[in-house]
């Protein structure tokens, strides 16, 4: 496809749709043991000319999940996958994951191109390279199709949301941080007004322009995770109430939110239907992957450009994907009817003393300590049943493992 440097450049030199990290902020160190992050070639015809790259930690069982992630601009794969914290939760709930990189002949400061309708459409360009990847690990690695995830920051959730637009078939959920919904730009040009002050359409409008991305497909929809903070001049937060319309919109919920709560770092969390859509605002935080570094079992990440320490996004996505103690456990599913806003207690750094909480029941699973099945609340681990999912009975839970929580303290 052709590309023009000059405007590639305008693009991202006006921050459109992309994050800016600066080199010299960007760690890419590994745990010390076997598995790396490895380069990986000759996975399919690659239209979209990426670099793949996978982490497939020790110990992988046959069939585990994936989740492809997707950087943002003037990043590469192995600092997205090192900063993001998705590294620690792969080797503990042992997962691969799958990281596009894009070079900068595509794209001159290394964006994936989110705002070209060929590299964002079904069967083209960049999106059929990402999801050819997805196809070499179902193949050589054994990956669970059913258990494919992705997410990206920025110009990578932008193109988070249009692999979910147009690959539903292929992903069981994903997340967008600091994204722009599906086919809000269609060139460069227009790329702008779509990252600040945003575009405003009908959610049936937005819902449109996902559905045509796979004219005629009535299997399932994934499930959608979109955070933005509050405070973020690059692209508007504007983008996170349109994006949360196309989604809802799409997976046939009201835009009005069954429940919310308030989690760590002022971040407040809205639940959309039965938990397909979830809205994370991050207060007073800027552009960039909410991170929160610290050895806790919901703490994750590296602190720098673009990576804010504020609360750990990968945790809670890896919860919502269900990937949490192996991915057995079921993802949260919020009632029918708006709940009053209960506050989640945040989980302490384990120290030499067990970590105990007590909340509410739908506190503890809004958290991800604990989650919910035929209207009662299970811990997360050792999954001893805590009573009625509601936010009325309230569970003392102590940490006694890794994403490991049994009743009483």
């Amino acid at each position: 496809m052709p590309r023009s440097s000059s405007l590639i450049a305008r693009v991202a030199g006006a921050a459109a749709g992309v994050v800016l990290a600066a080199a010299t902020a960007l760690v890419a160190a590994l745990p010390a043991q076997a598995a790396s992050l490895t380069q990986v070639t000759g996975f399919g015809s690659n239209p979209g000319n990426l670099a793949m790259y996978a982490y497939r930690p020790d110990g992988l069982p046959a069939g585990a999940p994936a989740v492809v992630l997707l950087h943002g601009c003037v990043q590469n794969a192995s600092t997205y996958v090192a900063n993001s914290g998705w590294q620690k939760y792969a080797d503990q709930w042992k997962f691969t994951l799958i990281a596009p990189q894009q070079p900068s002949g595509n794209n001159a400061n290394s964006c994936f191109n989110w705002f070209e309708t060929g590299d964002t459409a079904r069967g083209q360009g960049e999106a059929l390279s990402i999801k050819q990847m997805v196809d070499y690990a179902k193949s050589t690695y054994g990956t669970d199709g059913a258990r494919v995830y992705v997410s990206g920051l920025s110009a990578g959730g932008a193109m988070s949301a249009a692999m979910l637009a147009a690959y539903p078939d292929v992903f069981a959920a994903g997340s967008i941080i600091a994204g722009i919904p599906y086919r809000c730009a269609t060139s460069m040009v227009n790329a702008f007004s779509c990252m600040n002050p945003g575009v405003d359409k009908t959610p049936a409008q937005w819902g449109d322009l996902v559905r045509g991305a796979y004219a005629g497909y009535s299997g399932k929809r994934p499930r959608v995770a979109i955070w933005h903070g509050t405070s973020d001049t690059t692209v508007a937060t504007a983008n996170a109430a349109e994006s949360r319309d196309q989604w809802t919109n799409v997976l046939g919920v009201s835009t009005t939110p069954t429940s919310t709560s308030t989690l760590p770092a002022g971040t407040s969390l809205e639940v959309y239907g039965s938990d397909q859509v979830r809205l994370y605002r991050v207060s007073g935080m800027g552009h960039g992957t909410p991170v929160d570094p610290g050895s806790g079992a919901d703490q994750c990440g590296t602190a720098g450009a673009y990576f804010l320490d504020t609360i750990c996004s990968t945790y809670r996505d890896a919860v919502f994907f269900g990937l949490g103690g192996g991915g057995a456990s079921p993802s949260p599913t919020p009632t029918a009817t708006a709940s009053p806003t209960p506050t989640a207690s945040p989980t302490s750094t384990p120290t030499s003393a067990p970590v105990c909480v007590t909340a509410s029941n739908y506190a503890h699973v809004v958290a991800g300590r604990a989650y919910q099945s035929g209207g009662y609340a299970y811990a997360l681990g050792s999954g001893q049943r805590m009573g009625l999912y509601n936010t009325f009975y309230t569970s003392t839970l102590k940490q006694t493992g890794p994403a490991y929580w049994v009743i009483g303290c």
